[in-house]
């Protein structure tokens, strides 16, 4: 059945009423070829982010969520339609040019770390802040992750819940305006997900960072201005909060 107009809405939630919108999709079409068959992983986004904002985005496998998120964040690029960020077409831009959005504007965090084993926590976030204009220092990226006291440990010598953190501190060091997550608890257990949950919120609130998050699990919508609800490629709902719930308070 097809989702009323109120259900989908590019508004703002309550919480970004009056705020700029750092991402603003149109029209997002992205179709694979596989031999002869061809998969359509988009059939027509519209989405804006709002700056500042907690956005979740729900969805089974297969839906979209994982394209939507790369286009945004210029690892891939759509088939048809429109991505601005700010006032910039990102839709326009050549290999080069997406590498430099990234590399300036867009912090990731996927399911699996991708620390570099042979490295220190302070090393794999030094990683980024040698290529950033404007990092923060390694040490007080971990300090806001809650690692202050682990700098110099390798990542064998962290549990995954703290490998997790040393990715976003990664991934915060450069000042992203934009934090997009692909399953960053998936990995993970309740407890330590939830931890994980708390280091995103704080990010969020203390910089400013408007943050994306992948799940699966419903229940991570609720610390969220907007969930966001996708299936075969198209948004069916977006529902906003006035009020977000706290990571602590989650419960699956």
């Amino acid at each position: 059945m097809a989702p009323s107009p109120e259900a989908v809405t590019t508004a703002a939630s309550p919480a970004a009423a009056g705020r700029e919108a750092v991402f603003c999709a149109r029209g997002l079409i992205k179709t694979y070829h596989l031999g002869e068959v061809e998969i359509q992983a988009l059939a027509g986004v519209d989405l804006d982010l709002f700056r500042g904002e907690i956005v979740v985005m729900l969805g089974p496998s297969g839906s979209g969520k994982s394209t939507l998120l790369n286009i945004l964040g210029g690892l891939d690029v759509p088939t048809g339609g429109t991505v601005h960020f700010l006032d910039h077409d990102l839709t326009r831009d050549d290999d080069a040019l997406l590498t430099r959005f990234r590399r300036e504007h867009v912090g990731f965090v996927f399911q699996f770390y991708n620390l570099i084993p042979s490295l220190t926590a302070r090393e794999n976030v030094e990683l980024v802040t040698s290529i950033a204009e404007h990092p923060m220092e390694p040490a007080e990226a971990l300090r806001l992750v809650g690692l202050g006291a682990r700098l110099d440990h390798f990542p064998a010598q962290l549990s995954g819940g703290e490998q997790q953190r040393v990715a976003i501190a990664r991934a915060v060091a450069k000042r992203p305006d934009v934090l997009l997550c692909d399953e960053p608890t998936g990995a993970l257990d309740y407890e330590t997900g939830k931890l994980v949950l708390e280091v995103l919120e704080r990010v969020n609130r203390e910089l400013g960072t408007t943050i994306a998050v992948i799940t699966h699990n419903a229940a991570i919508g609720g610390m969220a201005d907007r969930v966001v609800r996708l299936r075969s490629g198209r948004i069916v709902e977006i529902i906003a909060h006035p009020v977000r719930m706290r990571p602590d308070e989650l419960e699956w």
